[in-house]
């Protein structure tokens, strides 16, 4: 297949799938709920960072924590008492549990009176080429306050040769434009084009057979990789082709 072909082929992939029906099995349908910007980040920060695993189960399990936030995430996290953390015992999601998701709403909370949000927090270490130093940063923002050493391994590093697939996709779906109703395109500190591809074992098999990928682990060096490649394909948008991976992994088997 020549580049011009593989550019059209995934194309036509991406207009197939980064349709507004895509939301209604994948996790992205959690902060489609909301309507206030800061609920939409911070459902959809809680949401990707339980995205692994069974996607029924993922999406359950989403809606779970917006229940147990009152169905308000961003009140909940500002105004917040220790004792209203109570509520948030006995959740569970594979690996993430209570004692987790309370070290995450301490820090959201701190992260939002003290630095300004999420989106200032990630915008401040982009560089114009990559989000990946941003994500190193936001780790490091993130965990500034006291908490269980357990709880780091659910904010990954790239730094540390993590893919970082979760907060990859969060960073697609905050920044990438609304104009088919699946990303959101709420934040305008950071382009499209410095966004990276989030690679899992789906969207990595399916480069590799594309030829897109030769290294054989999905770590933070495949990212590089990939996001080289896709950048040849388009330089101003290259996540899109996160849709087209994906659903060529996960719908068609390919």
């Amino acid at each position: 297949m020549t580049k011009t072909e593989l550019k059209d082929f995934l194309d036509a992939k991406v207009e197939q799938y980064n349709q507004h029906k895509f939301i209604e099995s994948d996790p992205i349908q959690i902060p489609h709920l909301f309507q206030k910007k800061e609920d939409i980040e911070i459902s959809a920060f809680l949401t990707a960072t339980i995205a692994w695993g069974n996607r029924k189960s993922i999406i359950a399990n989403a809606k779970r924590m917006m229940a147990l936030l009152d169905g308000a995430p961003h009140d909940f996290v500002i105004n917040h008492k220790a004792s209203d953390l109570k509520k948030l015992n006995g959740f569970v999601h594979r690996t993430f549990n209570q004692q987790d998701f309370n070290c995450f709403i301490g820090s959201l909370k701190n992260i939002y009176i003290e630095h300004g949000g999420l989106e200032k927090v990630f915008a401040q270490n982009a560089t114009t080429a990559s989000v990946q130093p941003a994500i190193a940063y936001f780790k490091q923002v993130f965990f500034e306050l006291p908490h269980p050493k357990r709880t780091t391994k659910h904010v990954s590093d790239p730094v540390k040769g993590s893919a970082a697939k979760r907060i990859n996709m969060f960073l697609r779906w905050m920044v990438r434009d609304n104009s088919t109703g699946v990303d959101f395109g709420l934040w305008n500190k950071i382009s499209p084009s410095q966004l990276s591809c989030p690679l899992d074992v789906h969207s990595g098999n399916v480069a590799r057979k594309l030829k897109l990928l030769k290294r054989k682990q999905n770590d933070a060096r495949s990212v590089t990789e990939l996001d080289g490649n896709l950048r040849k394909l388009d330089a101003k948008d290259p996540v899109k082709y996160d849709f087209a991976l994906f659903g060529l992994g996960v719908f068609e088997k390919f």
